[in-house]
């Protein structure tokens, strides 16, 4: 029997459950690289936004979440590996690139609801805090991946760099790819998911596509549990400080410390500071 309770919660249940089938089209397409049915997923998830019917906010919902479809049909188009030969950075950095631009484009000029915000230069100074999370973030990254890419080998995954030219795309790329993360599953991700959902649910399911990314590129293992909780911690973060700018900083800082590790798993002698 249908009641006018039931029917008032229809548009409170609809936006979970049109976010939730995104993230899982992501953990389709991204962990377990299974293309189509992560589309079709994702075609499902727009449907159920589109025919959310007379709910509040029903057609913003689908914008949001179409734009986010858009960003993440993008980056599935092209290889995600940690190939650093110049053709594959080159097509996979056009990707990265389009992925985050459009959406944004769209959002701005299309929809001109400017939802999709990079927020830089916000005028408010790091406090002690923040300034020491940055070092605390150093310290944990210098525990945690030797012990997580060394003994389980995921260091493999990554190409060896021992030259100058290697060493120079390979920190190019981690760091490239660090920004974009944020850019992407942060700044894009997150921000529409937690105009239709709590944050605790947005930062969630964003956590979900942020991992499942990583875990194609290469952070298998128990890597998704030291991913999903980083995830976390920056959108978290980001909801604090709205600061693109910190954010990116802490991911930097953790992605040069990944840096040195790889540069030392691939050539033992190098940087013999590591404990694991």
């Amino acid at each position: 029997m249908i009641t006018t309770a039931s029917l008032d919660a229809r548009p409170r249940v609809l936006p979970v459950v049109a976010a939730a089938l995104v993230s899982a089209s992501g953990f389709l397409i991204f962990a377990l690289e299974q293309r189509i049915p992560g589309y079709l997923i994702l075609a499902a998830a727009l449907a159920t936004a589109y025919f959310s019917g007379k709910a509040q906010h029903g057609k913003s919902l689908f914008r949001d979440l179409l734009l986010l479809a858009i960003g993440l049909v993008i980056i599935s188009a092209v290889p995600i590996t940690t190939d650093i030969s110049f053709s594959h950075m080159a097509v996979m950095g056009t990707a990265m690139i389009l992925a985050v631009a459009v959406p944004y484009l769209l959002s701005r000029f299309v929809f001109k609801d400017h939802a999709i915000r990079f927020p830089v230069l916000t005028g408010q100074k790091w406090n002690r805090t923040e300034r020491w999370y940055l070092l605390a973030v150093v310290v944990i990254g210098y525990v945690l991946l030797p012990v997580y890419m060394i003994p389980t080998g995921v260091y493999e995954n990554w190409p060896a760099a021992s030259d100058p030219g290697t060493i120079a795309r390979l920190f190019l790329g981690t760091n490239v790819l660090g920004i974009w993360d944020e850019l992407f599953f942060i700044c894009t991700a997150f921000t529409l998911l937690r105009r239709h959902l709590p944050d605790w649910q947005a930062n969630l399911l964003q956590a979900v596509l942020f991992t499942s990314f990583l875990w194609e590129l290469g952070f298998h293992s128990w890597g998704p549990f030291l991913i999903y909780p980083f995830a976390l911690i920056q959108a978290w973060i980001f909801s604090k400080t709205k600061s693109l700018s910190y954010i990116v900083s802490v991911h930097l800082l953790f992605d040069f410390v990944l840096f040195l590790v790889l540069l030392h798993a691939h050539n033992r002698e190098w940087f013999a500071i590591f404990l694991y």
